[in-house]
Order: C-alpha cells, then sequence, then structure tokens
C-alpha cells in the first residue's frame, strides 16, 4: 500500500497524513510505504534539466505574453540555469558556506521578487537587510535572498507554463466550494503541459519502485486536489490493477455529500474522516473478507450511480493509532524557506519539523465558525503522557531531529502541562511548538513549565478582538485575559501567533478599527510577536451556516452541483465593505510584524474615512497590569 502526498502541500517538512496512515497501517503488519511527490514535483522542476524545459516554454511563448517574471528569466537564462542546483543544495542544509556568494548579492540571478526588498533601503542607501539581520545572521539572509530567487521561479512557471502553478495554493479554484466537476474535468481532460508531463513521469516512477497494489491519495487542501487527480489519471491509463482511494481534509469538509459520478472514472473509492477504520474495511473488503455492503464511510460507484457505505463500527481510538513514520520520505531533501523576516512566521516555511498530534478533535469544539459537527472537530480523544512522550522518542530516534510541531486542532491545557513534566523528567530535550486556545489555564507558571520542557512558540485565535463578536463567536475568552496569557507566554520566552478575522456576523466599521487597535497594543506590549488577518468564510458545518438567524444573517442558496460543499454565501445586513477594510488590515499587521507603524493612529492604513477607535490608547496595558 502507497500512501502519496500530492502537490502541493508545504516544500520545508512533510505533511503528516501519510507519515500517520503507514504508521498504523505498519503497527497492524501490513506491507505500508510513502511518497512526497510534491517535494518530488518541485525539485524534479527546480533543477538544470527542468529548467531548460522551462526555458524551452519561456521560447515558445509570444513575446507579447511576457510578463515581467518571464522577461528577466530570458535575460538571465544562463545564472538561473548555473545557481538552480547550488541554490537548492543550501536550501536543503547541504552547502551551507553559499550564504556568503548569496548575500554578495551578485551570484543569485534577481527578479522581480527582489523589489519587496527596497522597502527596507535606509535613508544612507545602506543594507536593505540590515535591520533584519543585523552584522551577521548570514545564513538566515541568504535563505531569505534564496526563497526570493524560488518565488521568481515560480512566477515564470505560473506565466509560462501553467497559470494555476503555485507552490502552495495549486489549481485550489478547481476544487475549493466548486459545486460542479466540470472545471476540475475539463482541466484533467486538457492537453498535459510540462508540470503535468513531470508529475506524469513522477508517478510511474512511484509505481514502479514499489509496485502497489493499492495507492492512497491524501488531499488536505483544495490545492492538493488537482494533481491527485491527475496522479489518479495517470494510474488508470497504466495500472489500471491499482486499486485508488481518495481521502484527507479537503474530503473530509467539502465531499461529505458526494454525488458526482465522474470522480469514479479518476478513483475506486473515497472515504471519509479518520482514515484507520476505513481503511481496514477496505482492505478485508479487497482480500474477499468482507462484503462491500460493509465498508465504513466509503463513497462507491454502482450502476453509474455514487453510493455512501457506512457500516457502523467504531473508530480506532487515537492511543491506539501507532507512531507516525517518516519512514521512506527524502528528509534530507526538504527546502527550509525564509519568505517572512519575522521570527515567529517564519516557522511555518522553516525547518523540518515532525509533526504529531497531542490528542484527536477539539476539547472546546463550541466556536461558531468552525467546523464543530464533523469528526476532526468533534471527537475528542486523548493519549496518555506517557505514550506521547514513547512516540516522541520513537520519531527522534528514526528521524535523528528533535523539531516537534503539534498540530491540534486545540491542544488541551491538561495534557500540554503532563507531556511536558513527562518530556522534563525524561530529559527528551525537544523543540516544539503547536496551537492553543487563549484560556486561563495558561498561566505564568504553566507557560514557564512548557518552556522548560522546549516550547519555542504558540499560535491561538483571537479572531476579531471584540468581547461582543468574541462572546458571540462563542470563543469562551475575552480580549483582557487574551492579552495576560499572550504576555504570559512572551515572558516565558515563547513567541506568540494570533489568528485573526474580519467580516464575522454583524462586525461593523467600528468594530473592526476597534479590533486593529487592540492588536496593535497587543504587539507594542510585547503580548503577541506574529498574526494573521482571515476572512471570515461561513461553512455548511458551522453553528453559522446551520443557524444563520442567531447571528443576524441569511445564507444564499447554494448552487447546485454534486460535487464539492463547503463555503455558504450570506447576506449581512450591515452592509460592510469587508474586501475593502481587509486590505488595510493585512497592510497593517505586516508592517507591526517589522516592527513598523506601531505609533501611528489606526486609521491612518486605511485608505479611506474610518471612524476614530473607542479603544482607550492604555486598554491592553490596564489588562496586564489587573493580571
Amino acid at each position: 500500500m502507497l500512501s502519496v502526498i500530492p502537490p502541493m502541500t508545504q516544500l520545508n517538512t512533510p505533511y503528516p497524513s501519510t507519515a500517520y496512515l503507514t504508521g498504523f497501517l505498519r503497527s497492524r503488519g501490513m506491507d505500508a510505504v510513502q511518497e512526497d511527490l510534491a517535494l518530488a514535483l518541485v525539485l524534479r522542476l527546480l533543477s538544470p534539466e527542468g529548467l531548460r524545459a522551462v526555458a524551452a516554454c519561456v521560447d515558445a511563448l509570444p513575446a507579447a505574453k511576457h510578463s515581467p517574471a518571464v522577461q528577466s528569466f530570458a535575460a538571465q537564462r544562463d545564472q538561473y540555469l548555473t545557481t538552480i542546483a547550488p541554490a537548492i543544495a543550501y536550501l536543503q542544509g547541504r552547502d551551507s558556506t553559499l550564504a556568503h556568494r548569496i548575500t554578495g548579492r551578485n551570484y543569485l540571478p534577481e527578479g522581480p521578487r527582489f523589489e519587496s526588498l527596497d522597502v527596507y533601503v535606509d535613508d544612507d542607501g545602506g543594507d536593505p537587510l540590515g535591520w533584519a539581520f543585523g552584522a551577521l545572521g548570514v545564513q538566515d539572509r541568504a535563505r531569505h535572498l534564496a526563497t526570493l530567487y524560488l518565488n521568481d521561479i515560480a512566477d515564470v512557471l505560473r506565466d509560462a507554463v501553467d497559470p494555476r502553478f503555485e507552490f502552495v495554493r495549486y489549481a485550489e479554484s478547481l476544487a475549493g466550494s466548486q459545486p460542479t466537476f466540470d472545471p476540475l474535468a475539463e482541466a484533467l481532460a486538457a492537453p498535459p503541459n510540462l508540470v503535468d508531463d513531470t508529475l506524469q513521469a513522477l508517478t510511474l516512477e512511484a509505481i514502479a519502485r514499489h509496485q502497489p497494489g493499492v495507492v492512497l491519495l491524501s488531499v488536505p487542501f483544495p490545492g492538493a486536489v488537482y494533481a491527485a487527480f491527475r496522479i489518479a489519471q495517470t494510474l488508470k491509463a497504466h495500472h489500471p490493477h491499482v486499486t485508488t482511494v481518495l481521502g484527507g481534509g479537503f474530503v473530509n469538509t467539502e465531499l461529505r455529500e458526494l454525488a458526482e459520478p465522474r470522480v469514479f472514472d479518476h478513483v475506486d473509492y473515497v472515504t471519509l474522516d479518520a482514515g484507520e477504520r476505513p481503511l481496514l474495511a477496505l482492505l478485508e473488503h479487497l482480500q474477499g473478507r468482507r462484503g462491500r455492503q460493509r465498508l465504513v464511510r466509503t463513497f462507491v460507484r454502482e450502476e453509474g450511480v455514487v453510493r455512501y457505505i457506512n457500516m457502523a463500527e467504531p473508530d480506532v481510538a487515537f492511543a491506539e493509532v501507532g507512531t507516525p513514520t517518516w519512514d521512506g520520505l527524502p528528509l534530507d531533501k526538504y527546502l527550509s524557506l525564509l519568505d517572512m523576516l519575522n521570527p515567529m512566521h517564519r516557522l511555518w516555511s522553516d525547518g523540518r519539523w515532525n509533526k504529531l498530534t497531542v490528542a484527536h478533535g477539539c476539547y472546546w469544539k463550541k466556536c461558531s465558525f468552525c467546523d464543530v459537527s464533523l469528526d476532526y472537530i468533534s471527537r475528542y480523544e486523548g493519549a496518555s503522557a506517557t505514550v506521547l512522550a514513547d512516540r516522541i522518542d520513537a520519531i527522534v530516534r528514526e528521524t535523528g531531529q528533535t523539531g516537534f510541531h503539534f498540530v491540534d486542532e486545540a491542544a488541551p491545557p491538561k495534557a500540554l502541562k503532563a507531556l511536558a513534566q513527562e518530556l522534563i523528567a525524561r530529559n527528551t530535550g525537544i523543540s516544539w511548538w503547536g496551537n492553543i486556545r487563549f484560556e486561563k489555564t495558561f498561566t505564568p507558571e504553566l507557560c514557564q513549565l512548557l518552556a522548560d520542557s522546549g516550547c519555542i512558540a504558540i499560535s491561538g485565535g483571537l479572531e476579531v478582538a471584540s468581547d461582543r463578536l468574541l462572546a458571540l463567536m462563542k470563543k469562551g475568552v475575552s480580549v483582557d485575559q487574551v492579552a495576560r496569557v499572550t504576555r504570559a507566554f512572551t515572558d516565558a520566552g515563547i513567541l506568540v501567533h494570533a489568528y485573526l478575522m474580519y467580516g464575522f456576523p454583524t462586525q461593523t466599521v467600528q468594530d473592526t478599527v476597534d479590533a486593529l487597535e487592540y492588536v496593535r497594543q497587543l504587539f507594542e506590549n510585547g503580548c503577541i510577536q506574529s498574526g494573521f488577518f482571515h476572512r471570515f468564510a461561513c461553512t455548511v458545518h458551522s453553528p453559522v451556516g446551520k443557524n444563520p438567524e442567531e447571528y443576524g444573517v441569511t445564507l444564499q442558496p447554494l448552487p447546485p452541483g454534486a460535487f464539492a460543499k463547503n463555503d455558504i454565501a450570506f447576506h449581512d445586513p450591515t452592509g460592510v465593505d469587508h474586501d475593502a477594510l481587509g486590505g488595510a488590515l493585512k497592510k497593517a499587521i505586516y508592517n507591526y510584524m517589522h516592527g513598523i507603524g506601531l505609533e501611528q493612529d489606526v486609521r491612518s492604513w486605511f485608505p479611506f474615512k474610518v471612524p476614530k477607535t473607542t479603544v482607550a490608547k492604555n486598554r491592553i496595558e490596564r489588562a496586564l497590569r489587573g493580571a
């Protein structure tokens, strides 16, 4: 059984779904292997051979269609061909001495992406990155420049080869909340481009290596769906005897009412939610030990019609799913990128992290914007600190790497406390970060304990920094509480990232301006070091989507279709133009993360008139003093 990570997920570390499945299947005595075709595709394209093929596509493109990125690439083609292999080796950590040449700014060809550095040039025309990396910091400075270099190449791939290409959100518009399968079907029927041909070659190479009877395609995001179907298409054409199974986060959220028969032209089965139990049932069926009517949470096509089969069987307990394994994945080939000059924000793209879950589901499961009705949130199960620490020890022995990212929806504080005590008792010596709720249980004493156990950073949802809206969201926290908890983490030496939201039902312009003032003060008072504003999206599985009247909005009818269903449009009587506000919010927080503009009136970020904030200038300072 071959588990596959399809393009694109992330380039610095493997997406953990195949590691979980492979570890579980091996714990049950099965012959399971895994491949990261997302990384393989990028490395094949970003090679001298790959760039020569890209250059041929550029040559075939009419001059009138040459974007600035394409023009820059064409003018510096030889330099790109010469530098691509050394640059990749540097980002893989295999040639650290190259950093000195890269930081000299005469080695790597520079395209339009490097214009972002101009904003940092000081009045004396000095080093644009000196403020971020100081007199030393050569390795990080070089990694940032090399990341800009790769982003230039990605722009060329998008402009000259495949307009859908991205390093993360590859062709996501074909699948995300897409009611009809037509756009995906048309894309799959179109003549293959260089990216498609490269992925097909890599797929066939993987099949030749492993000779699997079953291929599991794990699609966590809409941006991995198109490539997953291209892989499945290749298997149907060249290895029709191989059974293909589609699952993962995208399927679990968006294909719960799947009724599109054409999906099964490419895959044989589609499974929902935690994959362990459905896979065990499916494997028994394929071995002739279980009838088709006894499958678990599985879509099939029978006589041209999609059927959902779900024989009720208990899920495999979280404590019994086994230890994830990264065996078979090229851990030395992932790329440590530095695309954001912020010490917290960089963790998502820099470094090879062992991803692990402290508990299944969310212990809170009340937030009104969240998919609380789905299994990955609603079914909360934990494991003992001993079991978790044993898994951590096993992973360190296997990978030789001690960095961990706990990828829970919200890691429970009691479990984290017990785990921290166990890690300290064992003198495990790992570094870890993860996602939490900013609840009062995280006292200064607990934050220090977590730091002593190796915690370097945490992220959590502040969402809309408004007590009225936080209560409407059923978030279970207040702005004052968030300020005190985040400051406790910061005082313990732990970096803090805040997930923020705008456009929530009934949110007014005044709410938005006040929220930004709260955020400014949180940065100013050292409570948070990083943040990101997301636009609220109403989903069909959330409390807002299920009970819109409780939130003062009316839902618009979903468009007809038999494929994906997730985001749902709604009418908010406040009539606020949240898109216009969103640009200002993102600009402000980007600057705050770089220490810029914290002394400015928040109204200065908006290109149009907005009301003055009603938040006192020392509001967060007072909250901290009252701790």
